[in-house]
């Protein structure tokens, strides 16, 4: 071995670190293997996994909203207990108010748009089918597409053919439902021992660690809560204004249902690129059917509300804390909604802000102790 170690091509490829690598390579590679084997023994690791990570994520999200107020509250000498009584009520008292007056309203909206969507997307697909038959690619289009106009004009024809991906669909759907319903239930217990407890969480679990450890695994918590105050913070803040400006934009050139796609904006701006981009097609649908000159003003609109929210209000409220390349979000958002579908989406990005923490810091570490350039007191920035 030690011979093989010594050799010269082993030696210019890092010698015994090379050794040491492909034997770490092979021993995580057994690992899977025999994970593979036995999966069925983590069956119910993983359904508990994905029982509890929905009302996990609400009540950390709800967590961080109420925690600077509970923190004002506890300052004025209220205490906490009683703090974090008085600011579940009130976020019941304001999403009770908000079922009460915007639901009704919303869905009389949805009920309307659903009704006439249809028949936009119909005329819609009339008009690509008239520009199409008057353009130069006439001849490919009858030859491939003839049978458009009859799709859209019975499109229940081949709704039998389809039955049993429906049921399943619907199966899923009452699944999903169910699974949101209990953790809306069971939100308000966890975030209550989230608020009560949540802090002493670091210190009970540097409690265990060897005493050399605590320092970097304090920093480690440190950066993780510091990424998801402000990204939860800041989103919400974002989402929110991005939400007030179209409905005032949507407003001000007419557009219809303003208020219905004010919403939808605001709610899938919480996905960072594909958000935009999912929000603004039922808006450019019903543009294009209603007018060349609306499809205009909403282009308008979207743009300047885009370069307000890119150039002024996401540097203001969130500034560069993440420091994440666009293309990186985009690969993470495709991967983690192919993964875990929707949840996985909203997920993503705080997950990956998290995973960079530990893996910056455990780069670090190791930068630390084997480069003699790095001097101790250098800190790493632990919130980068």
């Amino acid at each position: 071995m030690n011979r093989w170690a010594s050799s010269s091509l082993i030696r210019f490829f890092g010698g015994k670190n090379l050794i040491y690598l492909l034997g770490v390579i092979l021993l995580v590679g057994l690992n899977i293997l025999v994970y593979t084997k036995v999966s069925f023994i983590f069956h119910p690791l993983v359904t508990l996994i994905k029982t509890i990570v929905l009302p996990s994520v609400l009540a950390t999200v709800a967590y961080y909203l109420l925690r600077p107020l509970v923190g004002l509250m506890e300052k004025a000498g209220i205490k906490r207990v009683w703090g974090i009584l008085i600011a579940l009520v009130v976020l019941i008292g304001l999403i009770s108010l908000l079922i009460v007056l915007m639901v009704p309203f919303f869905q009389r909206q949805v009920m309307s748009l659903a009704a006439e969507f249809p028949q936009y997307l119909k005329e819609l697909g009339n008009s690509i089918d008239q520009w199409i038959r008057n353009s130069m690619f006439a001849n490919y289009y009858d030859d491939l597409f003839s049978h458009l106009n009859g799709v859209l004009d019975s499109p229940l024809k081949n709704l039998s053919a389809y039955k049993g991906e429906a049921i399943e669909g619907v199966t899923n759907f009452i699944s999903q439902l169910t699974s949101v319903v209990i953790a809306i239930i069971t939100l308000p217990f966890i975030l209550f021992y989230l608020l009560k407890e949540g802090e002493k969480f670091p210190k009970k679990v540097l409690k265990l660690l060897p005493p050399k450890m605590r320092s970097d695994v304090k920093d480690v918590f440190r950066g993780i809560d510091h990424q998801l105050s402000a990204y939860i913070q800041g989103q919400m803040l974002v989402s929110f204004s991005i939400g007030v400006m179209m409905g005032i934009g949507f407003l001000i050139i007419g557009l219809n249902y303003p208020f219905l796609l004010a919403a939808i904006a605001s709610v899938t701006s919480v996905v960072p690129y594909l958000g935009p981009a999912i929000a603004i097609t039922p808006a450019l649908i019903i543009a294009i059917v209603t007018s060349p000159f609306m499809l205009f003003k909403l282009i308008v609109v979207w743009t300047v509300v885009q370069l307000l929210e890119g150039k002024l209000i996401s540097p203001q409220i969130m500034g560069k804390r993440l420091h994440i390349h666009p293309v990186t979000i985009i690969f993470i958002l495709l991967t983690a909604g192919h993964l875990f579908g929707v949840l996985g989406i909203i997920i993503a990005i705080p997950g990956y802000a998290i995973l960079k923490v530990v893996a910056g810091h455990t780069y670090y570490l190791f930068q630390r102790r084997y480069n003699r350039y790095v001097k101790e007191d250098s800190q790493y920035d632990i919130y980068s």
